[in-house]
Parts: C-alpha cells; sequence; structure tokens
C-alpha cells in the first residue's frame, strides 16, 4: 500500500500494533454509525412499530399454544434486529417463519418446540447452502420482475385479510381461529380500531413523499407544506401502540403485578429423531418456497426499489437468515426469516435506516432480559384490533410496490401468480407465474416472426 506524503516526511517512531488497530477498525466503525444513524428521531422509532402486527400476535400465538419461551425470543430477536440494521443500514426486519408457525399452532401436541426448532433449523439451513453457492443470487437475476411482484402482492393481500380478520373478529390466538364479531364498543371494540386506523390515514396520508417546502415558488406553498410537514412527523404508529399497551393494563391491571423480573432461563433445546423427521416433512417443506420467494427475493427486490443506494444481495440475506436461526434455535428462540411485508410495514411508518430496527431490537432485548416470559400477561391483553390495524397497513404498503407494471402482459403475470399463491401456495404460484411468462414470450416472439 502506497504511503501518503505527509507519512513520507513524517520523522515519528513508526505506530504500534495497539496504534494501527483502530485505523482497521474504524471504516467498520464508521459504516456502522452510518447504518444506525436516525434521518428522524420520531420518524424512524414510528416505523419500528409497523413490523408488530405481525410479530406480536405469532409469538403469542407460539407461547400460549406450544409454549414458546416468549424471554429467549425476545432476546435472540433483539440481537437478530440490531446486527441486521448494523449489516444492511434499512430497515430490514426479523419476522416469524409463518409458515412453521401456520403448522405449529393448526397441529397437535405432536408438533411441539422441537419440532419447531427443527424445522427452523433445517429451512434457514437450506436457505444458507442455497446463498452460499451463489444460487439464490443466480435465481435472483433470472426470475421475470411480474413473478417477484406476484409474489409481493400475494403476500402484502393475505397480510391484509388477515388484518381485515384480526379488526372484525374476535380472535383466539393460541389456536389461530378467528370466534365471533368484535363488539363495536369497548377497550378492544370495532370502533377503536376504526378511529385508530383513520387516525394513521390522516397522518401519514397514502405513504407519499412531499416535495420540498424550499423548492415552492410561493409564501402561501412553502407554508401549507411545512405545517404539513408537521402533521407527518407525528409518530402515529408509537401512538396507536402505547395507547394498545395503556388499554391492556386497563383490562388487566394485575398483568403488570405479575412480572417476574430477571431473564429467562437459557436452555438447550433436545431435538430427537423424530422431531427432526417431523420438523423437516411438515415445517421445513412448506417454509423453505416460503422463505426464498418472499424472504430473500422479494426481500431484495423491495430493498433495491426503496433503497437504491443500498441494496442487499440475495446472498448476504440466504446467509444472514442461515445463521441466526442456526444459533437461536439450539436455545428455543422462535425460527426468523426477513420479509418484505415487514420492510414495506417500516418503511410506511417512516423508518429509513438501520437505526429503527437496531431501536426495535433493543427495546425487545431490554424487556426480555428484564421481564422474561412474564411479559406475556400483558401481550395477551393487548388489543388484537390495534394490532390488525398495523398489519393492514403493512400489507397494503406491501401490495402497492407491484404497481408498476408496465404491460398488459406484465400484470397478467402478476395477477395468475398472485391469484395462485393466495389460492394455493406461494410455490405453486411461483412455478405458474414462470409458466405464464415464458408462454408470453414464446408467443411474442412466433407472433413477431410471423
Amino acid at each position: 500500500m502506497r504511503a501518503s506524503p505527509e507519512a513520507a516526511n513524517d520523522s515519528s517512531p513508526p505506530a504500534t500494533a495497539v496504534h494501527s488497530q483502530p485505523a482497521t477498525a474504524r471504516p467498520l466503525l464508521d459504516r456502522a454509525r452510518s447504518n444506525l444513524a436516525f434521518r428522524s428521531t420520531w420518524a424512524e422509532l414510528n416505523g419500528a412499530m409497523g413490523d408488530l402486527g405481525t410479530y406480536i400476535p405469532i409469538v403469542m400465538a407460539l407461547t400460549l399454544a406450544k409454549g414458546l419461551n416468549l424471554g429467549t425470543t425476545l432476546v435472540f430477536t433483539g440481537v437478530y434486529n440490531i446486527l441486521t440494521g448494523i449489516l444492511y443500514g434499512v430497515p430490514m426486519p426479523v419476522q416469524p417463519m409463518k409458515s412453521i408457525a401456520a403448522v405449529a399452532i393448526s397441529s397437535g401436541p405432536e408438533f411441539s418446540v422441537p419440532e419447531i426448532m427443527a424445522a427452523g433449523i433445517l429451512s434457514s439451513a437450506a436457505v444458507l447452502l442455497l446463498g452460499a453457492t451463489r444460487i439464490m443470487s443466480f435465481a435472483y437475476r433470472i426470475i421475470p420482475l411480474p413473478v417477484v411482484r406476484g409474489v409481493q402482492l400475494a403476500q402484502g393481500l393475505s397480510f391484509a385479510i388477515s388484518a381485515v380478520k384480526y379488526i372484525r373478529k374476535e380472535q383466539d390466538l393460541a389456536k389461530g381461529k378467528s370466534l365471533e364479531d368484535r363488539p363495536w364498543l369497548g377497550l378492544d371494540g370495532l370502533i377503536l380500531a376504526i378511529i385508530a386506523a383513520s387516525f394513521i390515514i390522516l397522518i401519514n396520508g397514502a405513504g407519499e413523499v412531499n416535495g420540498n417546502p424550499d423548492a415552492e415558488t410561493t409564501t402561501f406553498r412553502r407554508r401549507r407544506l411545512r405545517y404539513q410537514k408537521i402533521i407527518e412527523s407525528v409518530p402515529s404508529a408509537v401512538i396507536v401502540f402505547l395507547l394498545g399497551i395503556i388499554l391492556a393494563v386497563i383490562r388487566n391491571p394485575h398483568a403488570v403485578k405479575g412480572f417476574e423480573f430477571g431473564p429467562s432461563r437459557f436452555e438447550m433445546v433436545m431435538i430427537s429423531r423424530r422431531s427432526w423427521k417431523d420438523g423437516f416433512l411438515k415445517g421445513a417443506v412448506p417454509q423453505i418456497p416460503l422463505s426464498v420467494l418472499n424472504s430473500v427475493l422479494a426481500v431484495c427486490k423491495l430493498t433495491a426499489d426503496l433503497f437504491p443506494e443500498k441494496e442487499a444481495s440475495a446472498t448476504s440475506v440466504s446467509i444472514t437468515v442461515g445463521v441466526m436461526n442456526l444459533v437461536g434455535c439450539w436455545f428455543g428462540a422462535m425460527p426468523c426469516c426477513h420479509g418484505a411485508g415487514g420492510l414495506a410495514g417500516q418503511y410506511r411508518f417512516g423508518g429509513r435506516s438501520g437505526g429503527c430496527v437496531a431501536a426495535l431490537g433493543a427495546a425487545k432485548a431490554v424487556v426480555g432480559l428484564a421481564v422474561g416470559s412474564s411479559m406475556v400477561r400483558l401481550l395477551v391483553q393487548f388489543p388484537v384490533g390495534l394490532l390488525g390495524v398495523l398489519l393492514l397497513f403493512a400489507g397494503v404498503e406491501l401490495a402497492m410496490a407491484a404497481r408498476d407494471m408496465g404491460t398488459r402482459g406484465e400484470a397478467f403475470v402478476m395477477a395468475l401468480c398472485a391469484a395462485v399463491s393466495i389460492g394455493s401456495s406461494a410455490a405453486m404460484g411461483f412455478v405458474c407465474g414462470v409458466v405464464a411468462h415464458v408462454l408470453l414470450w414464446l408467443r411474442k416472439k412466433k407472433v413477431m416472426e410471423a
């Protein structure tokens, strides 16, 4: 390495290894500091709430139905959030592996914590292998954009449909079932959810980015945009979440009194041969296609759309999904992945940096270390209708990513892929979308040759 002129003329003694180490580490520290820097404090904290509509219901369901260690899950997912914030510099989410969670909730006692962890480990190992061998990166380059948009549209609409069920119906989260219609009045009533949704729309609008007030030509327009900027700085999602916490305490004041301070005990999960088999067949097999399509390919594409200067590679996303579960699942932490829906939700509410998810991760870790699994006593009282509101906007934001189809053929492939994905599975929708794209390409080629 060529020395600088200043170094050549410097007569001071050469730096020791002790002094050279900070110079080597400084670029990494500078990058981490830049990735974690808030673009706007309230907006970033508001964005951190954008993924809780998915996270809390699934964690609560697995904790209540399967005895998931909530304290361990909070600590590990908090660490995951902090590390992904440092690595990517964007609000990269940490979400539950939804297919595994759905299988666990709908199955009997034969599919419990060991099987859940085995499914998470095997799914992550498969994704890690695809990423490390560059197969995932190759797939990301060759898969047609309308097919990726179809997967995003299907996932976004699925989130929105689930959100509407949360809002309209009482929920038995432990069994994953909707019950009778939600009452209009009450601390978890329909009117409360409608007011919360209206409040978010009034504050955040459709999630559009407004112009620069200084670029306006008239005093009136500059003043109008400044007022609008002040309104949009109100942390709507934070307010809705804090309202939910207050209502949870009002609904059952004894929940707070029942907190057991201190972290949950960390224990290794013993996975038997039968648990490995059931975890693979029932959990990993349906989860792997969803992780590949939504947790890697769709996430990378959405990252490129929202943050072109910080596009995440399919290889790096695959590796982080694999590594975090190959550690945490052995201690009973819920299997996690990245998800396009979580990224869309956090972006929708103002998340623009890695500091957004790092702040969320720090909060999770602190709660997990402070009260451990006893936190479920409060979360079970949280108004599910408000969680549905947060999930609804995350789903709509993800679905809106599919609005950039330029031709009728692209829109056709996207809609077909989304319809089959919702009606069957993401893997089947992906296959149908690719086949339709190829057939349309062959038809167009034949017509041009004729």
